[in-house]
């Protein structure tokens, strides 16, 4: 079958009555479009929300356990804790991105509560472990089961809602990441205060626990994510119709929301600058926040030394609180100024001065006040680097792999994060609390470089640079053009 050129300020008509423009939706109702992101809201997010809640519940508990008696029991040693920590991130940013294209092939829907069930599965297992040998092995297991959580829920919820709404909804389930500190920290210390578990005490009972409850949510998740708005039963027609339009208008040229894997648009998301920069930005911050995670509780043992294992616990529970209020309040506030660099720039200083306490002081109470200052900066990028290259690609495939490259750079960060605090460094830490501090610098540059960037690409798109690029091309050739469109805009 021939194709025909299509004209350059061509663009097709979306279903039913909705039209497109290079800037958003014709003709649409607002307060219709507000009672669909509203049910979105209310049947997909909690479910999204819960899974990386124990998600990362059940990589960090590794922490409680250590405070609690792992290392005794085991016979570790040494550096046994640090490889213990890195096996994890080996398996998890080795799968990541190759898992996150099988999510794309299959769908979401159906491979997040599939893996949901495995990685609580390998988190209850590690409650039975006898040797360290044992233990690599299921902490190996548990980072292929997590692998695909993390970007496929990113990739998920883009199919639901526009660019400038997706940050804040990837921030509401994000926040779980220092929400998770928190309720792990209670947990933990709730199951200690129980001891045992018939014949298993102590840590074990926070892995048997916490794995039980998360192979129940991968159960339920598997009867209630729909795998995209075309399949969801609890919409109508027209609803349906407009959840395909607001995505559509999105991203010019394309003609279909879930396009075909296809390799060219899988490199456009993995090699966009926008995806690279952000990938950057996320692997230094990714360094502080599973350092803080894994770390955190022994930090606090240095700081209170005379305390009890339960009083340690509940102590790393307020800096995560604070944590998680900035994570929603930026990411609410990039949803409603529809930036996102802007806050990476407010944020990433936070961080900075946190680390310049943790060098300069060993007082128990400036220490601990550092602690908050790094969770009120550290915690909301996750949200915003992965939102930040989701709104700058523009197909299914090219949003899944440009995702799948930023959350696998972040993991690169937790595998360099488990040797950045090590047992001869303590109690002050210097290298770690150093390689911190200079992180948190590249963080800011790499923000307001990527930001100038884009800013001045927009205005020499605005100026025709790239109108030749859809001269004589057939629908096809325009879907692949990615960024190259002149209609398509970076959003910022």
């Amino acid at each position: 079958m021939e194709h025909k050129p299509v004209a350059q300020d061509a663009e097709k008509a979306s279903v039913h009555n909705y039209g497109k423009s290079p800037h958003g939706l014709l003709g649409i109702d607002e307060a219709a479009e507000a009672r669909l992101r509203r049910k979105f809201d209310l049947r997909i997010l909690p479910m999204v929300i819960l899974i990386y809640l124990f998600c990362f519940i059940d990589r960090a508990n590794i922490g409680n356990s250590r405070v609690a008696g792992l290392e005794r029991d085991l016979g570790m040693s040494g550096l046994d804790y640090n490889v213990l920590l890195c096996v994890f991130y080996v398996s998890y940013t080795v799968f990541e991105l190759p898992l996150q294209l099988v999510t794309k092939k299959i769908g979401p829907g159906k491979t997040l509560p599939v893996l949901t069930l495995l990685f609580g599965l390998f988190s209850l297992c590690m409650g039975f472990v006898q040797n360290y040998g044992a233990a690599i092995a299921v902490r190996f297991l548990l980072g292929i089961g997590e692998g695909g959580i993390f970007p496929g829920l990113a990739f998920y919820l883009s199919r639901f809602y526009r660019k400038d709404e997706l940050g804040f909804r990837l921030s509401c389930y994000i926040v779980c990441a220092p929400g998770a500190g928190a309720v792990g920290g209670l947990l933990a210390s709730g199951l200690l205060k129980i001891g045992s578990i018939g014949q298993y005490r102590s840590w074990r009972c926070i892995f048997i626990v916490e794995g039980i409850i998360t192979m129940g949510i991968g159960l339920i998740s598997w009867f209630v994510l729909p795998d995209r708005p075309e399949t969801c039963k609890w919409l109508s027609a027209d609803e349906r119709a407009l959840a395909d339009a607001r995505i559509k208008a999105e991203n010019p040229g394309q003609t279909s929301t879930i396009d075909k894997l296809h390799r060219k648009s899988v490199m456009q998301g993995i090699f966009s600058p926008s995806t690279l920069l952000a990938a950057l930005i996320f692997l230094f911050n990714n360094i502080t926040v599973q350092g803080v995670g894994f770390l955190y509780p022994t930090i606090v043992r240095t700081i209170y030394p005379g305390e009890s294992a339960i009083a340690l616990q509940l102590r790393t529970v307020p800096p995560y609180v604070v944590g998680a209020f900035t994570t929603l309040l930026t990411g609410y506030l990039s949803f409603k100024t529809k930036k996102r660099g802007l806050y990476m720039l407010l944020s990433s200083p936070f961080v900075t001065i946190g680390y310049i306490m943790y060098l300069s002081s060993m007082n128990p109470q400036v220490r601990y006040a550092a602690a908050f200052m790094v969770a009120i900066g550290a915690f909301s990028f996750g949200a915003l680097c992965t939102a930040w290259a989701a709104a700058n690609v523009t197909s299914d495939t090219a949003r899944a792999s440009a995702i799948g490259t930023v959350v696998m750079f972040g993991n690169l960060g937790g595998l360099i994060a488990t040797w950045t605090f090590l047992p001869k460094d303590g109690p002050r830490y210097v290298p770690g609390n150093a390689f911190n501090l200079a992180g948190s610098v590249i963080m800011f540059c790499a923000a307001a470089g990527l930001w100038a960037w884009q800013v001045r690409e927009n205005r020499a798109k605005e100026n025709g640079r790239d109108d030749h690029y859809l001269v004589g091309k057939t629908e096809e050739e325009v879907q692949l053009l990615g960024t190259k469109n002149p209609h398509f805009r970076y959003s910022i």
